[in-house]
């Protein structure tokens, strides 16, 4: 295990940033000087749950944030100072509802079974001008701008200097381009156990954000910033392997059936019967926001395709459906949005891939066409939810995956979903008072 104090002292770091994750993705974090980091391993930084967006109250003892010394980072951009990754406890017990600890606790599950859950994601981003009004390169105007290599180098400055980090880190980025909408990038660094790749998403956010605020520009990874354009995705990869990480179960056998034929083994098969099985319910967790259906309930964008799903249909190598196998022993989730908070996105997909290797869950029928222009042939498949509030709905109505991700964690969640689904339809808008001032 990693000394923190011996680190500050090997690398020069004067402050730690203790940081947990709350339910709405929110990083929370305290700055720690250096020769007290010891007392935090050991105790803990203070919060008040309250006062983020936890399921608590102002009565409530004081959460402590352990900082786990294996996540330690170096901020490349600000040397003197290191981010940790922490696990909130209150009065010796794990906080059931703190999305980290709802992941670890998953990861054990899958331990448990023999299984190793390895996932990458596609983090995608805007960048904005200062204000977040539009956006920041006005020459940014293509109607298909993904991979415009000048855009790309009007931005150099930013995607470089973020990329070097992650080369610097030991990531394993291995390629950045303009996306498909103007104003928007993407970054792939390589897959790892899930618990890494969300510390790493969850870092990379903040990475970019911060990157960004320093050039004078505003990152945001909001689902849909821009009406008209492509939203903001993040595309989850994900393949499930022994304990030892060296044979990936997803491609030990050639099984039988649709799935067989794109190389995905019968355990493989059934990790996605439960991702189709749980789809809609999902959503409530990797389309959190209002905002996220605009992004899978949307309209042709200006380049000519969403890029989104808005039906549960899998396929082969075909990007108009929730999900792909590009190739074997894998599978692309195109579900969650850039809203997703990372360790609740990595949380999902082992609850609802374990539900379905222990029910052994058939996929349903591979549709191999265009759901853009052929969608409506396709009468047997669920449709996502609508908005936030069909997604709680669906996500209640779930009793199985409720229970594997805990009970005291997604009642917590679907109570503060709910507060902001409420908050959201007592805002009087615009739009209301221009087409019914005067019916």
């Amino acid at each position: 295990m990693t000394d923190l104090a011996a680190f500050a002292r090997e690398k020069g770091v004067k402050y730690f940033m203790i940081s947990f994750t709350d339910l709405f993705g929110g990083q929370r974090a305290k700055l720690v000087p250096a020769q007290a980091i010891e007392g935090m391993v050991e105790d803990g930084a203070g919060f008040a749950g309250f006062a983020t967006w936890l399921d608590m109250t102002p009565a409530h003892p004081d959460m402590l944030a352990v900082p786990d010394p294996a996540t330690v980072i170096q901020l490349p951009w600000k040397k003197d100072v290191a981010w940790v990754a922490a696990n909130p406890i209150m009065e010796g017990e794990d906080v059931a509802q703190a999305p980290r600890n709802v992941l670890r606790r998953l990861v054990d599950d899958a331990a448990e079974m023999g299984l190793r859950v390895m996932t990458g994601v596609e983090a995608e981003f805007f960048l904005l001008t200062p204000e977040g009004d539009r956006i920041s390169d006005p020459a940014d105007t293509a109607e298909k701008p993904c991979y415009d290599q000048q855009a790309v180098m009007r931005r150099y400055d930013v995607i470089a200097e973020v990329c070097d980090y992650m080369l610097e880190l030991g990531w394993g980025p291995y390629q950045n381009d303009h996306e498909d909408a103007n104003g928007q990038f993407e970054m792939n660094w390589e897959f790892a156990d899930a618990l890494v790749t969300a510390d790493r998403h969850s870092f990379f956010k903040f990475m970019v954000k911060s990157v960004a605020e320093k050039h004078g520009l505003r990152a945001t990874f909001m689902p849909k910033p821009v009406e008209g354009l492509t939203g903001n995705g993040c595309h989850a990869h994900i393949s499930v392997w022994d304990q030892s990480g060296e044979t990936n179960v997803f491609a030990t056998d050639k099984g039988t059936g649709p799935t067989a034929e794109l190389g995905l083994s019968e355990q493989g098969a059934q990790f996605l019967g439960g991702i189709m099985k749980h789809a809609e319910a999902l959503a409530a967790i990797t389309n959190p926001t209002v905002n996220s259906y605009k992004r899978i309930n949307a309209p042709r964008t200006t380049s000519g395709a969403t890029w989104a799903p808005n039906t549960v249909t899998w396929t082969g190598n075909n990007r108009t459906h929730m999900v792909r196998v590009p190739g074997p022993g894998r599978f692309e989730l195109r579900l969650p949005d850039g809203a997703v908070n990372p360790y609740l996105l990595q949380a999902v997909i082992i609850a609802a891939g374990l539900s379905g290797i222990r029910s052994k869950a058939d996929p349903g029928p591979r549709h191999d066409i265009d759901m853009y222009a052929e969608g409506h042939l396709v009468t047997d498949a669920p449709k996502l939810p609508l908005n936030m509030l069909d997604a709680i709905r669906q996500f209640d109505a779930d009793a199985e995956l409720k229970a594997i991700l805990g009970e005291e964690f997604s009642g917590s969640y679907m109570k503060m979903k709910l507060q902001e689904w409420n908050s959201f339809v007592a805002h009087f808008s615009a739009w209301e008072r221009e087409t019914t001032l005067d019916i």
